[in-house]
């Protein structure tokens, strides 16, 4: 659907694997559509409602996260992580039903 839709996503897929550099295939360590309003702030999606459905049920909890290596952690959530896991809930409820 992207190919169609969205050939600006669609382009960071390679042979079924997202995300791929778009010139040498590649995979990315990051997700090229992942920003950062200021520095240190949390990351935001700029393809949300197009986001693959990986992405919608990624993550589901933090410590999920930390053994993924996801850069969506940010280190305040590293020292309490009972409140980081009420953050992640509050955020992915919409991402899980």
């Amino acid at each position: 659907m992207w190919e169609i839709f969205n050939p600006d996503i669609a382009e960071y897929v390679n042979k079924g694997e997202i995300w791929a550099d778009p010139k040498t295939g590649k995979l990315l360590e990051l997700c090229p559509f992942l920003r950062q309003e200021k520095d240190g702030a949390p990351y935001m999606c700029d393809i949300y409602l197009d986001r693959p459905d990986d992405c919608k049920y990624y993550p589901s909890n933090v410590q999920e996260m930390i053994l993924d290596g996801c850069e969506m952690i940010e280190p305040v959530d590293l020292k309490n992580l009972k409140k980081a896991q009420a953050k992640l809930d509050i955020i992915m409820s919409d991402s899980h039903s």
